[in-house]
């Protein structure tokens, strides 16, 4: 029987917490299936999460870029110096380990008050207005913006020359021309600011990677850039994402009030029940590799649909559509898997832990100030969220 082969993935959401229906029905049928990409090329669909973590920590794919099919052309890009998320060993492996040091856990705990109180000013600040704000604004972005730039060393006064143009890279409605417009202006302010730190380094981790002697400027720029971008953008839809899932579902949000202890938890089954990424990463296998019955040819490109594992019923029973801060919901993907598992994990979960417990006991009576069908989501743009979350509270 010829496996059935699907031409477009489906992106249209009909709940704003979930993956598209067709990908669970899919998923639900075979955790692998084939899909063509805009070239005509057949690769594959994972959509379960065994087989998803099993392509994940095999050796036998590629992260390059250039290797890839596509599943858009607006995704092309090339392998940038620096980039090691889409670099491979032993590329990947030299220039993370010069970044490792920096996102220990122990150093990341160290950090925790001093995270706590860029939260507690910016929940000061929020506390300003008239009991009305757009979270995203004032909070849900500030926060790990601030962070971020305070950790690499970036002046926080300069963050419009990166966020406009991060939100235009970001945005599927920009054409190619102008994804990589933005992007070169992004490039452009790295590389003055790596300019500016070897002519007067500071105590921030991009002049401890110029210390070291070991990247090239470029090297240097484009590893800067990647902090930077994942660094404030991921952190800041998850926060905000998750409080509008939280304040849906009231039984939860009652658990995290009540139950204190259960942040670390409750952060670890947000991830989980809200992967933040439409579909992706991608691979291309270097030599045949046989999954779950299934042969993967050699130059087969291999999209993972991250959202779809995190739902899988095989890793994460007991009605996985359903949120509940009281399941054990480590081993999610949503941070990845193997070599290429995200290096700042452990920075997003202390601003997660922090920005949602303390949000929550600052403003006890947070809720939505539009109906939930009017919370403008995140559908045209890479990382999935909220454009903005108007929130109300007794003032």
């Amino acid at each position: 029987m010829t496996e059935p082969i699907l031409d477009k993935l489906p992106l249209e959401r009909q709940n704003p917490f979930d993956p598209p229906a067709e990908i669970t029905a899919i998923r639900d049928r075979a955790p692998m299936s084939r899909i063509r990409f805009v070239d005509g090329h057949i690769g594959w669909l994972i959509t379960g999460y065994h087989q998803l973590r099993e392509v994940f920590g095999s050796p036998k794919f590629s992260s390059s870029r250039e290797n890839h099919h596509l599943i858009d052309p607006r995704f092309q890009s090339s392998d940038d110096p620096g980039n090691f998320v889409s670099q491979d060993p032993p590329d990947h492996t030299r220039l993370r380990k010069m970044l490792q040091g920096q996102f220990t856990v122990r150093r990341m705990n160290q950090l925790a008050e001093w995270i706590g109180t860029i939260v507690d000013d910016q929940l000061a600040h929020l506390r300003t207005f008239d009991g009305k704000a757009d979270l995203v604004k004032e909070f849900a972005l500030p926060v790990p913006s601030l962070v971020i730039c305070a950790l690499l060393g970036v002046d926080y006064d300069e963050r419009h020359r990166f966020q406009e143009d991060t939100t235009k890279l970001l945005s599927l409605e920009s054409t190619f021309d102008e994804a990589m417009a933005a992007m070169k202006r992004i490039q452009e302010f790295m590389r003055e600011l790596i300019a500016r730190k070897r002519a007067n380094p500071g105590d921030d981790m991009i002049s401890d990677l110029l210390a070291t002697g070991e990247p090239t400027d470029e090297e240097a720029s484009n590893m800067a850039l990647l902090l930077l971008l994942a660094g404030h953008e991921t952190t800041a839809n998850m926060l905000a994402l998750g409080t509008f899932a939280l304040l849906e579902h009231p039984d939860q949000l009652k658990i995290l009030k009540d139950e204190p202890d259960v942040v670390d938890n409750a952060v670890e089954e947000l991830m989980r029940y809200l992967s933040i990424i439409h579909f992706g990463p991608t691979r291309t296998a270097t030599e045949d590799v046989e999954i779950d019955g299934h042969l993967i040819k050699a130059g087969d490109t291999v999209v993972m649909h991250v959202p779809a594992a995190n739902r899988d019923p095989e890793k994460f029973p007991g009605n996985p559509e359903e949120l509940d801060l009281r399941r054990p919901a480590s081993g999610h993907v949503a941070f990845g898997h193997g070599i290429h598992q995200c290096l700042g994990q452990q920075l997003a979960r202390i601003e997660m832990r922090i920005g949602f417990s303390r949000l929550f006991q600052e403003f006890p009576d947070l809720r939505l100030d539009v109906d939930p069908e009017e919370v403008p989501l995140r559908t045209d743009m890479g990382i999935y969220g909220v454009h903005s979350l108007p929130v109300a509270w007794s003032a």
